[in-house]
């Protein structure tokens, strides 16, 4: 209830009219059944446009932190996180990997519509990073069909920081479903997986017309976040140089605390 009641009266209106989304594609969105909407990931605009515009309803998978917050604001939360179609993982038995996988497994075998992000982040620069095989080993268990859906226009729309959204045109672009049934049974081959969710992000890259790169978009942010640091850490201090410390008799030795005179 809540789903449709965000979808159709609160959010889904607002989003219509100022952003102008389209979608191209639907047919290929199984009207029943459990299926792997598998999408590039620009911005968190992603997903709530995708939502908006495929009629059945599409669960996301979040931490089970967002559910669990104490106070107003902790329910405002969970009523929001619930309208959007998002389930909550519990993490306390094991890895959150585990327990998303367990999750997702479960829920594809009861029908429903999953949508995941095979990138695992948002990507950095718009480009398209590779793909975590979880899609891939999430599909083989659940046997179930994977849908290529590219997200264009929302990082103009949601920009990385950016706390107001911004009115651009929004498109998606479903392609038609991939078939991995030739890999039945074959779940935790590690090759067979990489092989599918090459598959998964090739298509994605067809479908976004964005430039590909064959590295995980996590260790991107991780080596850009680290060599900020390094540069910050080796700037000078920006108060400016340290003012010299007076002598007994009165003059500035010129000298910088913690160094050695000469």
């Amino acid at each position: 209830m809540l789903y449709w009641w965000s979808k159709f009266v609160l959010l889904g209106p607002l989003l219509r009219l100022f952003f102008r989304p389209s979608v191209e594609g639907l047919e290929h969105v199984p009207a029943r059944g459990g299926a792997i909407l598998a999408s590039n990931h620009l911005a968190v605009a992603d997903s709530f446009f995708l939502p908006l515009l495929v009629p059945r309803r599409i669960t996301f998978l979040a931490k089970r932190e967002y559910f669990t917050q104490p106070g107003l604001l902790g329910w405002f939360k969970k009523i929001f996180f619930t309208g959007v179609g998002q389930v909550p993982i519990d993490r306390s038995g094991g890895s959150a990997a585990q327990a998303a996988m367990d999750t997702a497994v479960r829920l594809l075998r009861e029908g429903k519509l999953l949508g995941i992000y095979p990138e695992g982040t948002r990507s950095p620069d718009g480009r398209l990073y590779k793909g975590k095989t979880g899609v891939a080993r999430m599909a083989l268990e659940a046997d179930v069909t994977v849908v290529p859906v590219a997200m264009i226009g929302t990082d103009r729309v949601n920009p990385i920081g950016s706390r107001i959204w911004r009115p651009r045109k929004v498109r998606i672009k479903i392609g038609p479903p991939l078939d991995f049934s030739r890999y039945a049974g074959m779940a935790g081959d590690r090759f067979i997986e990489r092989s599918m969710t090459d598959e998964i992000m090739y298509s994605l890259m067809e479908l976004s017309g964005q430039t590909y790169v064959d590295l995980y978009a996590a260790s991107v942010k991780e080596k850009a976040a680290a060599a900020s640091a390094e540069q910050k850490a080796a700037e000078p201090d920006a108060a400016g140089p340290t003012p010299p410390i007076p002598t007994d008799d009165g003059r500035g030795s010129g000298r910088v605390p913690g160094t050695r005179a000469s």
